[in-house]
């Protein structure tokens, strides 16, 4: 099965049901061997501060737009 496909299905959930399964995803990626412990960490540390800080958001569209106009040909 394709991202795409997994992806499409995954939209389709409920909120609860999408956050759900991000929280699991998640837990499976710290407890695998792909990221170093540094990286997790890492991750972590920063998921706490947007936890902290959630007003400090910037929106994706506003960072999409700016890495356009830098790095567009």
């Amino acid at each position: 099965m394709s991202v795409e496909v997994v992806l499409k299905q995954a939209c389709a959930l409920p909120l609860a049901e999408r956050i759900e399964l991000c929280r699991n995803l998640w837990e499976r990626i710290v407890e695998s061997d792909e990221l170093t412990p540094g990286e997790a960490a890492l991750i972590d540390e920063r998921l706490q501060d947007h936890v902290g800080h959630p007003e400090e958001v910037v929106a994706w569209e506003q960072v999409k737009a700016k890495l356009d106009a830098k790095y567009s040909k």
